[in-house]
């Protein structure tokens, strides 16, 4: 079985590297000391199992299997229980709370064993990641080698494109993987409104609201660009605004 680790503190994967030197079929290929090299490492790599710390600097352990996918199996590892029951509601192969034993690790281990790891398992504990704080501080697009972090607070608007959604912010426009109504249900609506099926505009970007005829809307964004705006988009627009 070919395992990376994964967490910022050094001793913690020395000592779970010690405990799995004692299985002769596990062969340790990589060890991360934050998310964006474990998203790396997990691409290039593609391992049987990760244990992986929840609580990192830079993408937390959520974030780094929103972005790395149905690659491999995911073993928790964290100092902090809060975690444990959605790890378990999104069928985490395991939670182990540090410090943990010889024994404990082994029923981890047995659990990979015998468990595979569904595409539907890894975009659950996707999905959570986007719900477990409540609304989305930031969005993770992955650009080949490159992850772009960008702050939800920048987005101006989001446009559906088939399989993908076209993110502005800060000038620069970004291409995700993914649903429209997934991203919605993690953005906070106080700032964010779908005024159509296809868009999705930060409230403070809009600079004005035309109707080019008695039954249509447009949105003027503050960058120039113009959105169309449904009827349902257009009273959501009335009611943040009014």
């Amino acid at each position: 079985m070919r395992v990376i680790l994964v967490d910022d503190e050094f001793l913690a994967r020395a000592l779970l590297r010690e405990y799995l030197a004692a299985y002769p079929d596990i062969e340790i290929v990589a060890e991360c000391a934050n998310g964006f090299e474990a998203v790396k490492a997990i691409g290039e790599l593609q391992p049987d199992l990760v244990f992986l710390d929840i609580q990192m600097p830079k993408l937390d352990g959520f974030e780094v299997v929103e972005l790395a996918g149905a690659r491999t199996q995911y073993v928790f590892v964290t100092a902090y229980d809060q975690f444990a029951l959605k790890a378990f509601e999104v069928r985490a192969i395991d939670y182990l709370l540090k410090p943990f034993s010889r024994e404990r690790l082994g029923q981890a281990l047995a659990s990979a064993r015998e468990r595979a790891t569904p595409a539907a398992q890894v975009e659950a504990v996707a999905q959570e990641a986007a719900r477990r704080h409540g609304p989305l501080e930031r969005i993770l697009i992955r650009d080949g080698a490159r992850v772009h972090v960008v702050p939800s607070a920048g987005i101006d608007w989001i446009e559906a494109q088939d399989d993908y959604v076209s993110i502005s912010a800060g000038g620069r426009t970004y291409l995700k993987n993914g649903r429209m109504a997934e991203l919605e249900q993690g953005l906070d609506p106080s700032l964010f409104v779908r005024v159509h099926r296809s868009y999705i505009v930060k409230v403070g970007a809009i600079e004005r609201i035309e109707a080019p005829t008695k039954d249509s809307w447009c949105a003027v964004l503050k960058d120039g660009k113009r959105v169309p705006v449904s009827r349902s988009g257009y009273q959501k627009v009335r009611d943040l605004i009014a």
